[in-house]
């Protein structure tokens, strides 16, 4: 499996500006299989999980709200490259040839 950080980087949706690559990139994601679909779902929940734990921890150390601010920064950079792996292979193999 390829691990895309970018959605430029995805061969199938070479030369597709970014609203065409996020549509196609939604239409793969929806036929992700069950299996996958659970992976990254509790990819984002072992993620979101310590946020909620740091922010509890807030009455005793108010450092625990950067903590919980970076990790939600850092989300996207954790969980984006993932979804556009596991989506990549339910694209068609040329979505330009659709329109010509």
């Amino acid at each position: 499996m390829a691990f895309y950080f970018s959605t430029k980087h995805i061969p199938a949706l070479q030369g597709l500006t970014l609203t065409e690559r996020m549509k196609y990139l939604d239409e793969a994601a929806k036929s992700l299989s069950v299996p996958e679909r659970m992976l990254l779902n509790i990819m984002k929940l072992l993620i979101i999980c310590p946020v909620f734990a740091l922010l509890l921890r807030t009455a005793d150390d108010w450092t625990s709200i950067l903590w919980a601010a970076v990790i939600i920064m850092l989300y996207p950079l954790l969980v984006k490259p993932i979804q556009y792996s596991l989506s990549a292979k339910y694209l068609t193999t040329n979505p330009n040839s659709k329109e010509s």
